[in-house]
């Protein structure tokens, strides 16, 4: 294993990997595009709804726009499947713009990881649901 690696590494059993979804969601709630950016091969490959991404330097940009505009950002995921070192996510959020309107957005993810630990690859599938902030389901902790 070499000095890069992030635990837990595949292949994945289902609780390593029940343990690096919940890493993730972890750092996902910090809303720190730097820390996320690290779980992320150099070389990643994203496809968020229509925006297609490549590299840990796209992907600090894409966040720190998207937690600009997503205030109050609140996640959860949870694991679907996984086999080797590829995983299946489903995963739900919330969240509101500047003028205060709420949403929560829906989706599912396929993660594929090298030997490291790092994720490759990332392809999600969103839609966002308008929503009135007395409907919120996450707590804002």
């Amino acid at each position: 294993m070499s000095m890069r690696h992030r635990l837990p590494v595949p292949p994945f059993t289902e609780e390593t990997a029940r343990l690096k979804v919940q890493l993730a969601e972890d750092a996902w709630n910090s809303r720190h595009p730097e820390k996320v950016a690290l779980a992320y091969t150099e070389d990643s490959e994203w496809r968020n709804r229509d925006v297609f991404l490549n590299g840990r330097r796209e992907i600090v940009a894409f966040l720190t726009e998207k937690w600009r505009k997503e205030l109050g950002y609140r996640l959860r995921k949870e694991l679907w499947a996984c086999q080797g070192n590829r995983m299946a996510v489903r995963f739900e959020y919330e969240y509101h713009n500047a003028a205060g309107q709420w949403f929560r957005a829906y989706g599912n993810e396929n993660w594929e990881f090298d030997e490291d630990g790092l994720m490759r690859k990332r392809y999600a599938s969103i839609n966002d649901l308008a929503i009135e902030e007395g409907e919120r389901r996450i707590s804002l902790e």
